[in-house]
């Protein structure tokens, strides 16, 4: 173990005077520290997606408030689903709208910070079940770690 520092100790010293003097090094006269076994193997952060309840504490805006907004684009809709998230950058509440006769939803985006209407679309069956597909992915690949 005290051989594995002072090696590093050794580089570390050998490459700041070499960095001072700004000449190069060769490979032979730098060699790294060999592996000691109890190294602990570098770990990636994983950021999770913030919750709905943490989205929610930023928000400016209800989500009553934003059903009315979204439920106003899409006269005699029912909502069938809702969620808060942050898409592009900005926090929206995401409804999907079923309207009488047709198939599909439509999809109304309200910003939770001013009310706005951000976007509104029509999703046909196949584009909201390839949508929820491409969104299980993450959550299942979360839940198995």
């Amino acid at each position: 173990m005290f051989k594995v520092i002072a090696v590093a100790v050794a580089i570390a010293a050998t490459t700041t005077v070499a960095g001072a003097q700004g000449t190069t090094m060769s490979k032979s006269a730098a060699k790294p520290a060999p592996a000691s076994s109890t190294a602990k193997p570098t770990q990636k952060k994983v950021t999770k997606a913030p919750s709905q309840a943490t989205l929610k504490k930023e928000a400016k805006i209800s989500e009553e408030a934003a059903r009315a907004t979204a439920l106003k684009q899409v006269p005699n809709g029912t909502v069938k689903s809702s969620e808060i998230e942050r898409e592009n950058g900005k926090l929206i509440y995401s409804f999907d709208i079923a309207a009488p006769g047709k198939s599909g939803v439509e999809e109304v985006n309200v910003s939770a910070i001013d009310g706005s209407v951000v976007a509104k679309e029509h999703e046909t069956a196949k584009a909201e079940k390839a949508e929820a597909a491409k969104e299980a992915k993450p959550k299942k690949a979360a839940a198995k770690k």
